[in-house]
């Protein structure tokens, strides 16, 4: 009576209660949505996240929700969307540089497909980490837009840029200055290095903050009207809907990344204490390869659900999860529940076949004796065999009929079921109201609680400033003394450096013509060996 669905059988609802990961294998426009997500949706009552890519699953299924959870849509393509700001999920104190380098990390793998990274991802990976703190510790606009508005500044160069953060006071006090020191080692980095190397780290950087320029981008992530916490500790519980149009997928899949990305670390830190009882939160990820490699929702699949997470992962095929992951991925191997519709893919008809397994056929052979015109055979002999036979063959998942699907559980048999259909079920179709205003979805008080950033905001510090004399670099210490006895060179009157470019040209014009004269005798002298040869 609880947890998700999975298909049906006559008179019976197939659900899945336990903690186990699912995995779905559904082409397009197969059903997977009527059939798995909808339903799933329309009866659990936990925390969930919601990758919605057309809306749908926000239309049909977030009336209900609200009645009994916090409905959330996040679209940062909508002037209307709520808000969430990731960099001020960042923990202020001993937490916040692995907080800002695991943001970091996402930054610079925006699609997910970087397995090493080179020397300008390193360096703008550095560089991020320690412009992401400066942010949060001293700039007014806290969001990874006043990131990109602080390294492209309009009225400042680059350079004056790394001097300020390299002399502003973040964690001292009026008496005693001190900057963070991250910012100061990213700051002092990129000073030490030359004009040209330094402007292509700043390009690298800045071209992961692409996105970040588009101003309804920026409003949908300049401050936060719902927190992770909420998922798991707010009054009630929360349904996030990660909403993006189709034709914004790419554009918008780092921030998505990132959102998934901090959702999954922050909710695998802590155990809750044996005595709390921990609300579960559902992934509901449709089309989760689209979102590309995610390192660490792959690595923390087995053990995310001893956290209380649950993911629901919905593809269309192997090919798509070997594109993003490799064909050597454990995605899988941490899946205990498989979902397969009719595939269309011939290598992930072959999976399914192979582990649905082989079953014994008993197969009957009669041997005839004697004439064939005799008017009765005097000899009749049946032999019975017992063959291995795949369960169903590549083929065969390849031709299920539209209505059938198999489900096959770790430890168990498989199952071949039908489908389910929530517009046939009244069940499901009673719990269809109309759609709820996203703008008017925001009304949990909670979402007003200042963040842990509010109002902390350093300045420049004179006695980090540098003075007159520094020049920068190595000095020599103490300083040598000027020999009195030299005397100093003079400076040059107009009439000196007349004289002295009057001087130059004549001595560039004497050297010209010595080489046009040297030239010239070198030519007869040729001209003259030549006719000779001829001659002889």
């Amino acid at each position: 009576n609880d947890g998700v669905f999975l298909g049906q059988l006559p008179g019976a609802y197939l659900r899945h209660d336990g903690p186990e990961h699912i995995m779905a294998f559904a082409p397009t426009r197969s059903g997977k949505g009527v059939g798995l997500v909808i339903p799933t949706l329309l009866s659990w009552q936990q925390s969930a996240v919601i990758h919605d890519i057309k809306g749908e699953n926000w239309q049909l299924t977030s009336a209900w929700r609200s009645k009994f959870s916090r409905v959330v849509r996040f679209d940062p393509t909508h002037p209307a969307t709520l808000r969430y700001n990731p960099i001020l999920e960042v923990r202020k104190g001993q937490n916040e540089v692995r907080d800002v380098q695991n943001i970091a990390d996402i930054l610079v793998d925006p699609e997910g497909g970087l397995d090493r990274r080179n020397h300008w991802d390193k360096t703008a990976h550095a560089l991020l980490v320690g412009a992401i703190l400066h942010v949060l510790y001293a700039e007014e606009q806290k969001s990874l837009a006043g990131v990109a508005h602080l390294l492209a500044h309009p009225e400042r160069s680059f350079r004056d840029t790394l001097e300020l953060m390299l002399h502003t006071d973040h964690l001292g006090t009026d008496e005693a200055p001190r900057v963070h020191p991250t910012v100061a080692q990213s700051a002092r980095e990129l000073l030490n290095k030359s004009e040209n190397e330094r402007s292509g780290v700043l390009s690298t950087a800045l071209s992961f903050l692409s996105l970040y320029r588009d101003p309804t981008v920026a409003r949908a992530i300049s401050t936060c009207d719902f927190r992770i916490d909420d998922l798991v500790k707010g009054k009630q519980p929360l349904s996030l809907y990660l909403v993006v149009p189709p034709s914004d997928i790419s554009r918008t899949r780092p921030l998505v990344r990132l959102m998934l990305n901090q959702i999954g670390r922050r909710l695998t830190e802590e155990h809750a204490a044996p005595t709390i009882e921990k609300r579960q939160v559902l992934l509901m990820l449709d089309e989760f390869p689209a979102l590309g490699r995610l390192d660490f929702f792959e690595t923390s699949l087995g053990y995310m659900a001893g956290y209380g997470l649950r993911a629901f992962l919905i593809a269309q095929s192997l090919n798509q999860i070997a594109k993003a992951y490799g064909p050597d991925n454990a995605i899988l191997d941490n899946c205990h529940v498989r979902v397969a519709f009719a595939s269309n893919d011939e290598r992930t008809a072959k999976r399914i076949s192979d582990a649905l397994g082989s079953t014994t056929e008993l197969r009957a052979m009669k041997n005839y004796a004697g004439h064939r015109l005799a008017p009765w055979l005097s000899h009749v002999m049946v032999s019975r065999q017992e063959t291995a036979r795949q369960l169903l063959t590549p083929g065969e998942v390849m031709q299920l009929p539209p209505d059938d699907e198999i489900i096959m559980v770790a430890g168990a048999p498989p199952v071949r079921a039908k489908k389910l259909r929530y517009y046939e079920d009244r069940n499901f179709t009673e719990r269809i109201l109309p759609e709820i205003d996203p703008a008017q979805s925001n009304s949990n008080p909670e979402a007003q609680l200042p963040t842990r950033w509010d109002g902390v905001r350093a300045y420049v510090h004179e006695d980090l400033m540098p003075s007159d004399d520094d020049t920068g670099g190595h000095e020599q210490t103490p300083r040598l003394e000027k020999d009195p006895n030299v005397a100093p060179e003079a400076e040059p009157t107009d009439e000196t450096e007349q004289e002295s470019e009057e001087h130059e040209v004549s001595k560039q014009r004497t050297l010209f013509g010595k080489d046009l004269a040297e030239a010239d005798a070198f030519d007869e002298l040729t001209t003259a060996r030549l006719l000779q040869g001829r001659e002889r």
